[in-house]
């Protein structure tokens, strides 16, 4: 079982497994065939107030990643990093993200959570 964060931009391949879109939004200019995407839980995806503040600069990715799973312990949330966790012990999963530096985002939070 191995758990990898990757760009949803990138082009998909053989050892990625289960690809997982973990973005509320879906990724501008991206046909939904073109990105292969198996699963897209939603419930899994940061608040739009997290993420606000997040990108309004000033926070510090730790603190982020706090406050992240702080929201991951709500009882949706929770019942979907489940279903990807069954989906890590079938086989591999890729977490995918349209963010521009995807070890600095939700995604590398949720592989950690993942591999624990």
């Amino acid at each position: 079982m191995s758990v990898r964060v990757r760009r949803v931009y990138d082009p998909a391949e053989p050892e990625d497994g289960a690809r997982v879109l973990v973005d509320r939004l879906w990724p501008r200019g991206l046909a939904k065939d073109a990105a292969r995407v198996d699963e897209w839980p939603k419930a899994l995806t940061p608040s739009t107030e997290l993420r606000r503040w997040y990108h309004a600069g000033g926070a510090s990715y730790e603190e982020f990643a706090e406050r992240y799973e702080a929201e991951l312990a709500s009882e949706e949330a929770s019942a979907a990093l489940d279903g990807v966790r069954e989906l890590a012990r079938a086989g591999d999963v890729t977490l995918l993200t349209a963010s521009k530096t995807p070890q600095q985002s939700h995604a590398t939070v949720l592989a950690r959570l993942l591999a624990s």
